[in-house]
């Protein structure tokens, strides 16, 4: 909010003390503390922009007020790129935010010899919390309506962690990830009514059988959890889409974070309480956090204002084959050639969900970047 005022005419007193009292209501509204909430400009002006210039012949015009919209600040200061060169840093941006999420499990696999993949998923959920209530600093002032859903959450983020990196320990990086993907694909199946979405559904229903059985011997425990870790996913995009309801900002997913991480200390002290007193282990516990919550978060928060939800969806479509691209790199997990044709399946599958009628996109592209698409909250993170 700005107020600008022109310089005083050598107008009658009375008049000039009727202008400096309304200046001074105005800058006094500006700096109070809910001025932000105000969307619009406050401009003091007259008929004559230049004071200084006005006739003499016109002695008793009256000063007024206008008020309008303040211009967004991003397309005064932001250069104009051409579509196709902002379409490719967007995808740039998604595709580091896949990579981020990526690194993060890769870090996790490392830390397994030092700690159980219990040890590793709470410790990370604790640094990550920590991490959300310092940076968005959530009010804990919330409705009574909105307990119960934030207290699911955390719930629903703890048991998705959990069961994701029990799954990691067992299997693959990329079976694991594309098993998991199948809990936002089932959200965003639920209840329609089109005829092709039957066909996503038997395109990722084998896929995931040639992803199980294309390779030899695999963890059924594994695919378990990774299924389980998958339903957690669902329910934290259900659970999500109520808290944004009634939270503002990235409050409610601060929040739920929060509780996340207090729900697995009892599990961390009982379980391995040991590694809380290893600076390399919470070293690289929190660069698991970073790259598994935060980065991600605001890597997709750029993306989302830039793209629609539908072809944001779309992309992160994308995300088994970049898990498994670098298990095969850097963790060395070599799939076979059905195990690749089973994760194409499922990418299909997911493209074809996600891409629908512009009246739906915003609806299909929350399930794919784990919130809702309200426009009260922010929350795009998938916390993977």
């Amino acid at each position: 909010m700005t107020v600008s005022s022109t310089p005083k005419p050598d107008i009658a007193p009375e008049r000039q003390q009727g202008y400096f009292r309304a200046e001074r209501f105005l800058r006094a509204a500006i700096r109070s503390k809910n001025s932000r909430e105000i969307p619009h400009r406050i401009l003091l002006h007259n008929n004559m922009r230049r004071w200084p210039h006005r006739p003499k012949a016109c002695p008793d015009m009256e000063p007024h007020v206008v008020i309008g919209p303040v211009p967004d600040a991003s397309t005064r200061i932001t250069p104009h790129f051409s579509r196709s060169r902002v379409e490719l840093s967007t995808s740039l941006l998604v595709i580091g935010a896949m990579v981020s999420v990526q690194l993060g499990a890769v870090i996790a696999k490392h830390l397994f010899p030092i700690g159980s993949p219990t040890t590793v998923a709470c410790v990370r959920m604790m640094l990550a919390g920590v991490f959300a209530m310092l940076l968005w600093r959530p009010s804990l002032r919330v409705e009574r309506q909105a307990l119960i859903p934030i207290v699911a959450l955390g719930a629903a983020i703890a048991a998705m962690n959990l069961c994701f990196y029990a799954a990691l320990h067992r299997i693959p990086l990329g079976m694991a990830v594309t098993i998991d993907l199948l809990g936002p694909l089932t959200i965003a199946l639920i209840g329609s009514r089109r005829w092709r979405d039957a066909l996503w559904v038997a395109l990722a229903g084998g896929g995931v059988l040639l992803l199980v059985d294309g390779g030899g011997p695999v963890s059924w425990s594994g695919v378990l959890f990774a299924v389980v870790a998958g339903a957690g996913w669902g329910a934290y995009i259900v659970c999500s889409a109520v808290v944004g309801k009634h939270t503002d900002g990235h409050d409610g997913l601060a929040l739920a974070m929060g509780f996340s991480g207090l729900l697995a200390t009892p599990l961390v002290i009982a379980n391995d309480a040991a590694v809380l007193m290893d600076p390399g282990f919470l070293a690289w516990a929190a660069a698991l956090a970073f790259l598994s919550s935060l980065v991600p978060h605001a890597i997709e928060l750029a993306a989302l204002r830039r793209i629609p939800a539908a072809v944001f969806g779309v992309m992160m479509s994308l995300d088994p084959v970049v898990a498994a691209g670098i298990g095969l790199m850097l963790l060395g997990e070599n799939l076979q050639v059905a195990q690749w044709l089973g994760i194409g399946l499922v990418v299909i599958a997911c493209v074809g969900a996600a891409w629908r009628p512009q009246e739906s996109a915003d609806r299909t592209g929350s399930a794919w970047r784990g919130a809702t698409g309200d426009r009260r909250t922010d929350t795009a993170a998938t916390l993977r």
